[in-house]
């Protein structure tokens, strides 16, 4: 009995520790956890300094173009190839990706091939759409910018785009290189380009916003160096 009764006083003891403890000490965890968690964040921020190859079989390139303006038409790329360098120097990274524009894929097998056609991306004249950028800008966390250059249907244009480091993989087989994964996004029009005149003038009117919004997601490995 004489040790339940201890057992149960300490029990209310800790209870009441738990409930009461100061405002200081809360704050001093909180500050610490705070700590903690900004250098968790500065650390992911960016991958190992390096060159990386992206995975085509694991990468793609999704696209949301305004239909009549209120309307949404979503496909993607299916074909995405480049190189992702990253470097302690934010002004040194940089990213170089090509799409194959014949690659593209709204699930509807006539409206593919009309968008392959001269009409809008004309894959014969312009097998490819490439995306250069050189130097990049801290937003916040592990939020990035840049300021690139599309090249489109024969036209380049500067293209900001946002991306995100979503981290390395853990399960790397060992002698494998290290693998990471990055998300972008990017917003443009595609008068801009000469694409799509058709939707130009019956569609979108004389609208000067962004009609179409780009998304990105690519798998990349680290590449070794020749020795």
């Amino acid at each position: 009995m004489i040790f339940k009764r201890l057992f149960n006083v300490f029990e209310i003891g800790a209870l009441l520790f738990a409930v009461c403890a100061s405002p200081s000490m809360k704050a001093a965890a909180a500050d610490q956890a705070a700590k903690r968690d900004h250098k968790m964040t500065a650390s992911q921020a960016l991958p190992a300094p390096g060159t990386y190859e992206i995975d085509p079989d694991h990468s793609f390139a999704y696209f949301g173009a305004r239909h009549h303006v209120i309307g949404l038409v979503r496909g993607r790329f299916d074909k995405v190839t480049g190189t992702i360098t990253a470097s302690k120097d934010p002004a040194a990274c940089s990213v170089d990706i090509a799409i194959d524009p014949s690659s593209i894929s709204t699930q509807n097998t006539e409206r593919d091939e009309d968008l392959r056609s001269p009409t809008y991306f004309d894959v014969k004249k312009f097998p490819t759409m490439t995306y250069h950028g050189r130097g990049i800008r801290h937003v916040s966390g592990n939020s990035w910018a840049m300021d690139g250059s599309l090249t489109l249907h024969g036209v380049t244009k500067a293209v900001p785009l946002t991306f995100t480091f979503n981290g390395s993989f853990a399960d790397v087989k060992p002698g494998k290189p290290a693998r990471v994964a990055f998300h972008g996004s990017a917003a443009t029009k595609r008068a801009e380009f000469d694409i799509g005149a058709r939707d130009n003038l019956e569609e979108l009117g004389a609208s000067l916003a962004p009609d179409v919004a780009i998304e990105i997601d690519v798998e990349a490995d680290a590449k070794v160096p020749t020795q």
